[in-house]
């Protein structure tokens, strides 16, 4: 081979390496081109879990999932028995006590308070009798017929007598006073006492009917009807659709000195738009978050930030879920 032939061997080489080395920078300029970074949110609701103090059977659910309740509205409805008579027993407990403190208020009954002041009327006659006998026999041993003995014995029985009226006179002025004031207001306690635990009752009982504490979707429905409840379970979620907001996850190097109270466009792929948001919220999201190492070797690592920000105007049909894009 010339010496020539083999020059243009080599040049015609030399331009093919220069060719290839080309198409494959352009190729990889078209292919690796550095679009913009997308950040993705997602939309968030603000939600109520509705349960019970006691634990009871479900006996009705008066709504079904995705249905819009407003406060106030019953949702469902338990069955507790045991509450039911343990109201039945507060409210004869209470019933009982007051009547015992209407007693200590009014005093004895008339009948009663009658029948104190003939026992009385009764001992002090006797009392008059015992004494006239006294005087008799006195007057019999002053004049040496009647022995010293019986004279004794007369006024013992007069002095029994007098006791007895004494006794039947403070039974009567009790009877008619009635009772005593610390007693008035010991019975006056016990009945107040009892009409609390009938209210406490009655307040558990309110918890057998669970009504909806603010307007929003049912969006979620845990038992059936019929299943039995634990102390505290959930029976459903409530979300509140007036308070929704986008969270989003985002590397530090992407914040771009983003603070509360910016404003950012965000695009919703299920309507095809854009929805302005204000940030109220930035928090670093520890080292359990993901990150990024800046270097193969790992010198410096990029935290992430979870950001809320809320609709600044209302977007009708926004659902909880919805995803929210951020382009970089």
């Amino acid at each position: 081979m010339s010496a020539k032939s083999q020059h243009n061997n080599i040049l015609l080489a030399i331009i093919g390496f220069i060719a290839v080395v080309m198409i494959v920078a352009i190729i990889g300029f078209f292919a690796f081109d550095k679009s913009d970074e997308i950040i993705q949110g997602e939309v968030e609701v603000s939600e109520y879990r509705v349960s019970s103090k006691l634990p009871g059977r479900v006996l009705e659910l008066r709504v079904k999932e995705g249905d819009f309740v407003k406060a106030g509205d019953t949702l469902a409805i338990l069955e507790v028995p045991e509450v039911d008579a343990q109201r039945r027993a507060a409210e004869a407990t209470q019933g009982a006590a007051q009547a015992l403190s209407d007693m200590a208020d009014n005093g004895a009954r008339q009948e009663q308070v009658q029948a104190a002041y003939q026992l009385w009327q009764q001992a002090q006659a006797a009392s008059e009798i015992a004494e006239k006998s006294y005087k008799r026999v006195q007057k019999l041993f002053d004049e040496g017929v009647m022995s010293a003995q019986k004279r004794d014995e007369a006024f013992a029985a007069y002095k029994a007598t007098e006791a007895q009226v004494k006794a039947a006179k403070s039974q009567y002025d009790m009877a008619k006073s009635g009772a005593r004031i610390e007693e008035r207001r010991a019975a006056e306690k016990q009945a107040q006492a009892a009409k609390g635990a009938v209210d406490v009752v009655k307040s558990l009982l309110k918890e057998t009917v669970q009504i909806a504490q603010a307007d929003g979707e049912v969006s979620d429905i845990y038992p059936k009807v019929g299943e039995l409840l634990g102390l505290g379970s959930p029976i459903m979620s409530v979300a509140l659709l007036d308070d929704m907001w986008g969270t989003f996850n985002i590397r530090e190097d992407q914040l771009k000195g983003l603070k509360v109270g910016d404003e950012l466009s965000a695009y919703i792929p299920a309507f095809g738009k854009n929805i302005k948001m204000k940030v109220y919220y930035i928090k670093d999201q520890g080292s359990y978050a993901v990150w990024k190492a800046t270097k193969a070797n790992g010198q410096y690592d990029l935290k992430t930030f979870e950001v809320k920000a809320r609709p600044t105007e209302t977007f009708e049909g926004l659902r909880p879920g919805m995803s929210l894009i951020i382009k970089d």
